[in-house]
C-alpha cells in the first residue's frame, strides 16, 4: 500500500539475486521521500533460503512473464512509479518505460536489448556455461562461487565476493539468458524494447567499467539505440565497478547518483 504523497519506486532485480537484495536501496529511497516496492519474479519465493530450496518454482520463466508480473504491480498503483532495475531487471525497466508504465527509469548494467550488437568476450565467458546446453532454457540454474566471482564480484575482494554470494545468490531461470543472447536473431523477440517512444519518461543508463556480465560497451551500445527518440536518455559509467555494484560496499554511490538524477529530471 503506497502513501499518497510519495512517488512509488519499483525495484527490479536481475538473474541470480533476490528482490530483498534491494533492501538497502529501498531504505535510502524511503528516506528521500519515495515509496519503495520490491516485487519478486514469478515463481520466486519470498526469501533467499526458500528460493534456494525450491529452484524449480521459477524454471522456464522468461522476459515476457517477468515484465508482465511487474506491469500488473504498476497498473495497481495510484500513480506511475520510478523504475530501478539491475541487469535483466534493467532490461525490464526499459521494457516497461517504453510502454509508458513508468515516470522515469534507472537501468543499471542492463541486459542486452534487441539491436545491441556489441561483442564482449568477458560476457561470453560469464554466460557460456549455461548457454552451451539448450536444455537449460527449461530449467533454473545457479552460479557457483567461481562463476559469481568472475561474473559479478571481480571488482571487490575475495572475502566480499564470498559474503555477497552467501547472502544474496539464488537459482534463476536460464530462459532470459537465451532470449537476450538471441534477441537479434528472432523476428518477434521478447528482448525488443520500444526505444523510439518520444513520450516516455527520462532514462538513465548506468554501467561499471569492470563489469564482466554486462560490459560497459553493451551499455554504451544500448544508449545509442535511443538516438532517434527525443525523450531524455543519459549514460554514466563508474570506472572501478563490476556487476555486483548494486549490492557490494559501493552501492551508496549508485543510489546517490540515481537519486540526484531523479531529483533533477522528475521535478
Amino acid at each position: 500500500m503506497t502513501t499518497p504523497h510519495r512517488t512509488p519506486v519499483v525495484f527490479i532485480h536481475g538473474l541470480w539475486l533476490h528482490s530483498t537484495s534491494w533492501q538497502a536501496w529501498a531504505e535510502a529511497f524511503l528516506d528521500a521521500g519515495f515509496e519503495p516496492i520490491l516485487p519478486e519474479w514469478p515463481g520466486v519465493p519470498a526469501t533467499v533460503t526458500e528460493a534456494r530450496r525450491r529452484p524449480g518454482d521459477q524454471a522456464g520463466v522468461g522476459l515476457a512473464e517477468i515484465s508482465e508480473a511487474h506491469a500488473r504491480v504498476i497498473r495497481a498503483l495510484p500513480t506511475a512509479p520510478v523504475l530501478v532495475g539491475h541487469s535483466v531487471g534493467g532490461f525490464i525497466a526499459q521494457h516497461l518505460l517504453g510502454q509508458g508504465l513508468g515516470s522515469a527509469a534507472v537501468a543499471v548494467c542492463p541486459g542486452q536489448i534487441k539491436g545491441v550488437k556489441a561483442i564482449a568476450p568477458a560476457q561470453a565467458k560469464s554466460t557460456f556455461a549455461f548457454l552451451r546446453d539448450p536444455v537449460n532454457i527449461k530449467h533454473a540454474v545457479s552460479l557457483n562461487t567461481e562463476q559469481f566471482r568472475y561474473g559479478f564480484a571481480n571488482a571487490v575482494s575475495e572475502r566480499e565476493s564470498a559474503e555477497l554470494y552467501d547472502e544474496w545468490t539464488i537459482p534463476s531461470p536460464a530462459r532470459p539468458l537465451f532470449q537476450l543472447a538471441l534477441g537479434n536473431f528472432v523476428p518477434h523477440s521478447a528482448a525488443r524494447v520500444n526505444t523510439d517512444n518520444e513520450t516516455r519518461g527520462p532514462l538513465l543508463l548506468l554501467s561499471g567499467r569492470l563489469d564482466h556480465t554486462v560490459p560497459d560497451v553493451l551499455t554504451r551500445s544500448t544508449y545509442t539505440q535511443y538516438r532517434d527518440s527525443r525523450a531524455t536518455t543519459e549514460y554514466q559509467c563508474f570506472e572501478d565497478r563490476g556487476h555486483s555494484l548494486t549490492v557490494d560496499h559501493g552501492w551508496p554511490d549508485l543510489a546517490r547518483t540515481s537519486l540526484g538524477w531523479l531529483d533533477s529530471h522528475t521535478h
